[in-house]
């Protein structure tokens, strides 16, 4: 089994990107969305972020309430950031939870390719988790656009959101420094699938030579 690790900045199309990768036969774990379960009432996460942000974050059902925590995290001109102390509780159980994962996949299925789509894989320290890293990059003007889209704001509004969310993460320079395979996602998705193409070949190849 192969271990890789999907990431890149915030707009890249690391989702997109990762569902070529399924379609080819990898099996997928979204960071994001085990952050979303680990968070859910209940959870020692849940409990952990609750006591450092305080009771304001949470909807009146209970759950925490993402777009407050965000502004908390990711500060504003009038707060300093406080994404070091999000970090801090969500990412080690994070990291435990895609290693485990991960084995479970290796268990049932010797020769697959495991990848985990995340944000910070390198803003963690986490890519000792990964035989393999893919990072996806895109023009700062594809970014701003997929983040206008996605949350149906102006251009304007986008690109202060990206600064701010980007502020916290490695740039994509650094990032590419440190990546196997680099998909540069600025163009047509039939562009990028023809490279995730070539990728997955490969990737593929050494899964099968592993559990050989």
């Amino acid at each position: 089994m192969l271990k890789v690790g999907l990431t890149g900045g915030i707009a890249s199309g690391k989702s997109a990107i990762a569902g070529i990768f399924v379609s080819l036969g990898a099996y997928l774990l979204k960071a994001d969305e085990l952050a979303h379960e680990l968070m859910l009432p209940g959870k020692p996460v849940y409990a952990e972020v609750v006591r450092t942000f305080g009771r304001g974050i949470l909807h009146a059902d209970e759950r925490i309430n993402r777009p407050k925590l965000a502004q908390l995290a990711f500060g504003d001109a009038a707060h300093p950031p406080r994404i070091q102390e999000l970090n801090s509780i969500v990412h080690p159980a994070v990291l435990r939870a895609q290693e485990d994962w991960m084995e479970g996949i290796g268990r049932n299925h010797p020769s697959a390719i495991a990848m985990v789509e995340a944000a910070l894989i390198l803003e963690a320290k986490a890519e000792y988790q990964f035989d393999r890293l893919i990072v996806v990059t895109c023009s700062a003007e594809q970014r701003i656009q997929r983040m206008a889209k996605r949350h149906g704001i102006s251009p304007e509004a986008a690109k202060r959101e990206i600064e701010r969310r980007m502020a916290a993460q490695l740039s994509d320079e650094e990032k590419i420094k440190a990546a196997d395979y680099v998909i540069d996602n600025s163009g047509t998705l039939e562009n990028s699938r023809e490279r995730a193409l070539e990728i997955f070949a490969e990737l593929h190849r050494e899964a099968q030579s592993l559990a050989n």
